[in-house]
Order: structure tokens, then sequence, then C-alpha cells
């Protein structure tokens, strides 16, 4: 049938592209620890901000996007990202912390909006049966925006080996692409328009009143579904803290870190890929592919973590930063592998969340409620997260509580994993309240 802007892979593809640019070069930034300040306290305290507001407009963003669509949803999420990024230019010239940090609240609202609608696109749009095809192409593309973010604090940095704070040319490059990201966003098109190639078109829910749907995101905390993956959700983006602070910032040269980052987000690409293909396989039923695929996220990360343990007990938070630098040879080469696998995981954790979300409805508006549900969680936990990393919690510590929030977030997963059906149906309760809502009869 040829390329239609309106199709869903296209849309999907569109999306990767603007998250390549926009949270991809936020991720290689936020990678280096403390955005790449040499006083790391401010980009820690700057995600704290960001990830305590993103928490809050998480749980907003779906109605939101459901009343002003994805275009305008996405837009004004990616112009936070150039405010960030821009902020951390300016703290090289002025040292205005509080500058960087209320830029960081003003991007964990933005980053609210982006991801939710994101979310909604990348579970509602492809059919059933590419939902995991469809998450692994946005990922593949949103992650080689990362992959390309740290090439460019690479080569721009690659003499720099004593730490001190990125040079203006990397945050103006990082600008630049966000910038050609919050552009793209205004190409997207309504989901109205969006139509499979047989011209079905994807399913939409009137927008009921703004109370209503207040009311259907309320519920999704009454709701088994979202109840038992709460610990799933909170655990996503808990490590980061720990991985791109504590890991890569503290043990490493500048430009190994950017190295190092280079090929964490580059194993996020492949893990995601090639998860996404099981979670996909058409030879089993879903709910057998859901409990693979939680098996197989479980077996990645106990091995992983159990070797971050191995390697935690090698240094302390009061001890000097020892600067290692790729040049070490066989001696760096163990602690890269480690910092794939983190990436790795990572990613396939992630695909999984949204697998299971997308598993439960193929309604373009209730999958937004269930992505900004997962951003609110996902977001708290993260603002703790670095909290406790900024105020100087001992290093084994910290992995200990990433690594028992992911063994907590098992029993929910399979639980909800072991009665996903083969095709997602809503239930009746939930269209005639959505009905009522549409018609604006709201129960008091």
């Amino acid at each position: 049938m040829g390329f239609r802007w309106n199709s869903p892979l296209a849309q999907v593809i569109a999306v990767g592209f603007i998250c390549f640019c926009c949270p991809g070069m936020f991720n290689a930034l936020n990678s280096l620890g403390g955005g790449g300040q040499l006083d790391s306290k401010v980009g820690q305290n700057a995600n704290v901000a960001l990830y305590t507001c993103f928490a809050i407009f998480g749980l907003l963003a779906g109605a939101i996007h459901n009343k002003l669509g994805p275009k305008w949803t996405i837009f004004l999420g990616c112009a936070t990202y150039v405010l960030y990024a821009g902020s951390l230019l300016a703290f090289n010239h002025t040292k205005n912390g509080a500058f960087t940090i209320a830029a960081g609240g003003i991007l964990g609202c933005g980053a609210g909006l982006l991801w939710t609608a994101q979310g909604a696109i990348m579970m509602a749009y492809p059919r059933e049966n590419d939902k995991g095809k469809f998450i692994g192409y946005f990922w593949a593309i949103f992650n080689a925006g990362a992959v390309l973010g740290s090439v460019i604090a690479f080569v721009i940095n690659k003499d720099v080996i004593v730490a001190k704070n990125l040079e203006d040319p990397t945050y103006i490059a990082f600008i630049s692409l966000m910038a050609v990201g919050t552009l793209i966003a205004l190409s997207l098109a309504p989901p109205s328009s969006v139509t499979h190639s047989n011209g079905d078109h994807i399913q939409i829910q009137k927008f009921p009143s703004w109370s209503g749907e207040l009311i259907a995101v309320l519920k999704l905390f009454l709701d088994w579904r979202m109840i038992v993956l709460i610990p799933m959700f909170l655990s996503s983006n808990w490590f980061y803290s720990y991985q791109f602070s504590t890991v890569n910032g503290f043990n490493f040269s500048p430009r190994t870190q950017s190295l190092n980052n280079i090929f964490y987000w580059f194993s996020q690409i492949g893990g995601s890929w090639a998860f996404a293909r099981i979670l996909d396989y058409q030879g089993v039923n879903r709910k057998t592919r859901a409990l693979w695929g939680l098996m197989i996220v479980t077996a990645c990360f106990v091995a992983t973590w159990i070797g971050g343990i191995f390697f935690q007990k090698g240094y302390a938070i009061n001890d000097p930063k020892p600067g290692h630098d790729y040049t070490e040879g066989a001696s760096y080469v163990g602690s890269l592998f480690l910092y794939m696998f983190y990436g790795l995981n990572d990613a396939a954790w992630q695909t999984y969340c949204y697998w299971l979300m997308g598993a439960l409805s193929n309604d373009v508006t209730v999958l937004s409620r269930y992505a900004g549900f997962y951003k609110c969680i996902q977001s708290c936990g993260a603002a703790i997260a670095w909290r406790i990393n900024a105020v100087g919690t001992p290093f084994m510590i910290e992995l200990i509580i990433c690594f028992a929030l992911l063994v907590a977030s098992i029993p929910g997963a399979f639980f909800l994993a072991i009665r996903i059906k083969d095709h997602s149906e809503e239930h009746e309760e939930d269209n005639h309240n959505d009905k009522k809502y549409a018609d604006g009869k709201i129960d008091a």
C-alpha cells in the first residue's frame, strides 16, 4: 500500500524520533552523573524536582492528552527539555543552581505530558500481535538518541581525563537536537485520522467532561490490574540514580563515562528488540508469552545485580574517586560488561511493563491513563531514589534497595501474567462508566 504518514507504524516511528531528540539526549546527559556538572549535587537535586513534578503530571497527563491530542501534548512536553539543557549551559557561566533545579521541575511537568502521550501511541496504535514489535521499534529509535548523545559527549571530551564540567559546545549540540524533536512533534497526525492498512481506525473513546476524566484516572488506584503492578512500576526507574551517579559517575573519568554510556544505551536497543520478539511470538498463547517474559527478566536482573554486588564491594562512598579510564584494559572491560547488562535489563524491564499494559486494552484513551499512571508511580520511585543518592547514602545500601524492589515486583507481575487473555477486552463496568462520563452523567 506504500508509505502513509497516518499509518500506526509511521506515527510510532515519528514519536521514536521525537524521543530520540529529547529524552534520548536527556538520558545521555543524565547518565554522565549530575548532568555533566562537576558539582553533581545540582544535577541530583534537579532530578528530585524533576521526578516529583513528573509523578504529579504523569497522573494528570492522561486527561490533558485525551483533550489536546498527541501533537500539542508532545510539543509542550518537548519544549521543557530544551529549557532544562539550556539551564545546564547557563550554570556553566552563572553557577545558579536554583535555575537548574527549577528547570528540572518544569521538565518533570513536560516529561509527564510527553511520556504519557508516547505510551498511549505505542500501546494503542499497533494490532495486538504487533505490540511487542512496535515497542521494540520505538525503544530502538529512542535509545539510538542516547547513543548519539553519548557519542557527541565522548568525541567532544575525548581528551578530558580529570573531572570537570561539560564544555558549552556539548550542551549546545544537545539543545539543538532537542529543538529539532520539538518541531517534529507538530507533524503528528490526530488519532482520529490514524488507520491500519485495511482502513480500520484505532479505538478512541469520546472525551468525557474534565470531572469524568479525573474520576476515570482516580479509579486506576482501585483497579487491581494497576495495583499489582505498582511495585514493578516503582522499581522501573529507581536504579538510574545508582547506575548513573554511583557506578558510572563515581568510578570513571569523564571521557570513560561517555564511552560507557554509548554501550549502555546501545545494549538497550538490542535488549528491547530481542525481548519484544519473544513477547510477540505467535507459536504460543499470550499468557504463556507473559510468563516466559517474566521468567527471562527475572533471571537477567538477578544474575546482573549479583554481579553488581561483587563490583560494589570494591569501593565505598568515602573513598576518593578512582577515575578509572578505558585505557586500563582488562580490568576496565569487566566493569563495562556489567554496565552494559544494567542497560539491557532496563530495556527488558520497561518493555515488559509496556507490553503488559498493552495487553489489557486497545483503546488509546484508556491506555493514555495507564501510561500516565505508570509514569506517576515510576517517577515517585525515581524522585525518592535520587534523593537517597543526593543525601550520601552508602553505596551498598543503595544497591540493596534497588535489588530488593526488583525482587518485590515479581509476585504482582506473576499474578497479572497468569490472567492475561489472548485478546484485550474492556470490562463491562469500564465501558458503562466511560459512556456515563461521556454523557455527562457522573454520580456524586
